[in-house]
């Protein structure tokens, strides 16, 4: 497990600004951010998933399901990132994984975007002192330029997600993330770019967010300035 401590907050803090960021143009497409919170986990109290999941909702995956199951089990612990199961009546995107955060209002920078989708949908408010740096603009198949935003989100944090957009939030042990397993990469018919996935418990994270965790593991975690992942495709199901 990775320890939750300042250090940890600096190391994070001064890899993301030795990275040169890439930015997308809009290009007709919409501009939104998400938010990478790191806060504190523990093992016992945040190790439990009490979502169920029905085998069908795995069966888009394009990639052998050999021993997932779609859960988020077992995978807190120390310094973590919080991520989203999206509600099942969502328009859009139901019931996938996602990092809180949304369409950027007009005026609004990419931070600021964050820190407001992250108060609505989880009921945490932060300021933008706690912001810590800015990856690259990751361009969807859905008409989005995603900016991702890494915050310092606290200790013991409390979480009230909207049931109106999270199902519900979990914490992942950054040492999940970093798994050596991760990421890995499938092939699909409708692409010449590889489908990226990222193991996390029971399941497959895929881009969009799959691809803004690896490079934040890169990047941030692991100060391997430079690393590029808008290259990385999205699974068929994501590109509506």
């Amino acid at each position: 497990m990775t320890p939750y401590t300042l250090e940890l907050r600096e190391q994070l803090r001064a890899n993301v600004a030795r990275h040169t960021r890439r930015e997308h143009p809009l290009d007709g497409r919409r501009h939104a951010a998400v938010a990478i919170v790191i806060v504190d986990s523990d093992a016992q109290r945040d190790g439990h998933d009490p979502y169920p999941v029905e085998a069908s909702e795995l069966s888009v995956i394009p990639s052998d399901l050999t021993g997932l199951n779609g859960q988020m089990s077992g995978v807190a612990g120390g310094a973590a990132f919080l991520l989203c199961r999206r509600a099942a009546k969502m328009r859009a995107h139901a019931r996938q994984w996602a990092l809180p955060g949304g369409r950027c209002d007009p005026g609004e920078t990419p931070a600021q975007t964050a820190l407001r989708e992250l108060h609505e949908e989880l009921g945490l408010l932060l300021h933008e002192n706690s912001v810590l740096g800015v990856l690259d603009d990751y361009p969807t198949r859905s008409g989005y330029v995603i900016t991702p935003v890494v915050v310092w989100g606290g200790g013991d944090v409390d979480l009230r997600p909207d049931p109106a957009e999270v199902a519900h939030a979990y914490r992942i042990g950054l040492h999940e993330l970093c798994r050596d397993d991760s990421p890995r990469f499938v092939s699909i018919p409708e692409s010449d770019q590889p489908v990226v996935q990222v193991p996390l418990g029971g399941d497959l994270i895929h881009a969009p967010t799959g691809a803004v965790l690896v490079q934040f593991r890169w990047v941030a975690i692991e100060g391997r300035a430079d690393e590029r992942v808008d290259a990385f495709e999205q699974p068929v199901f994501a590109w509506q």
